[in-house]
């Protein structure tokens, strides 16, 4: 039998992901890719929520190795390329925001608290930090569920009126995440 490893297991599941969709990922068809019996996964994880949640964390490492803001970074332009970087992660991955909807980031609460230490020196009213964080966040995950259901399914959009454009995601994101700075800059102090 195959001995694996949890970074292993992680891995294989990212990459089956991948290939199939999140809807297709199965710890049947994972313990098939790595050459194992099911049960073998469950020395690694108990249930699929706790692989699930795993390959989350490990789909967001991009982001959540990314530079911490210092005090020289403008906040706008920080939070800008913060946010752009998340989407970025969350396209990385077939179903990458799927994945990541709901997860807990218990991980990364130090850089979460470093975030918004910084926004806060940096002028912005704490509770509006959070709320422009959590915003964000939000925002970006359904922008990137959207996006990611038209790359699935391209031919839903085509029943469209002629009068109504097609979406372009990249620029939908940018004039939403402009909405988003412009009313933090509204309640912020010079």
């Amino acid at each position: 039998m195959t001995k694996i490893n949890r970074e292993t297991v992680i891995a294989e599941a990212l990459d089956l992901l991948d290939e199939v969709g999140l809807d297709a990922v199965s710890t049947r068809r994972l313990a098939k890719r790595l050459g194992v019996e099911q049960p073998s996964l469950y020395w690694h994880f108990r249930t699929k929520n706790e692989l699930l949640a795993a390959m989350a964390e490990a789909a967001m490492a991009p982001h959540a190795t990314a530079a911490l803001p210092t005090p020289d970074d403008d906040w706008r332009d920080w939070f800008l390329d913060n946010t752009r970087n998340f989407r970025r992660t969350l396209l990385m991955r077939r179903d990458g925001a799927r994945l990541h909807a709901g997860s807990t980031p218990t991980g990364d609460l130090d850089r979460i608290r470093r975030k918004m230490n910084f926004l806060v020196a940096s002028g912005v009213p704490e509770h509006d930090a959070q709320m422009a964080m959590l915003t964000a966040s939000r925002f970006t995950v359904g922008s990137v569920l959207e996006e990611q259901a038209d790359t699935a399914h391209p031919d839903t959009g085509s029943d469209l009126p002629a009068d109504v454009p097609a979406i372009d995601h990249e620029s939908a994101f940018e004039a939403g995440l402009a909405l988003i700075l412009n009313g933090l800059l509204s309640r912020t102090t010079p």
